[in-house]
């Protein structure tokens, strides 16, 4: 379950810089990868589609597996 977070994690890192052309801030660091994208690009329709899907597939995993994954969805709403 580790290696499958990992690989939607990753994949939408490089879906976000590579095909939306976003700018992502990334830090790894004991187990976590946290993704960051600048604001006014949230709103791009391939923005969402591709953090939408990564976020839903994360969060199935961690409904099958609630002892290993966990989500914390931090919001920059400001």
């Amino acid at each position: 379950m580790c290696a499958a977070v990992s690989a939607i994690l990753q994949a939408a890192w490089l879906g976000l810089s590579e095909v939306a052309a976003v700018s992502v801030t990334a830090t790894r660091e004991d187990g976590r990868l946290e993704l960051s994208w600048p604001r006014e690009s949230r709103t791009d329709a391939s923005v969402a589609a591709i953090v939408g899907t990564a976020a839903l597939s994360v969060e199935r995993i961690a409904a099958q597996y609630p002892d290993h994954v966990r989500v914390i969805v931090e919001r920059d709403d400001g």
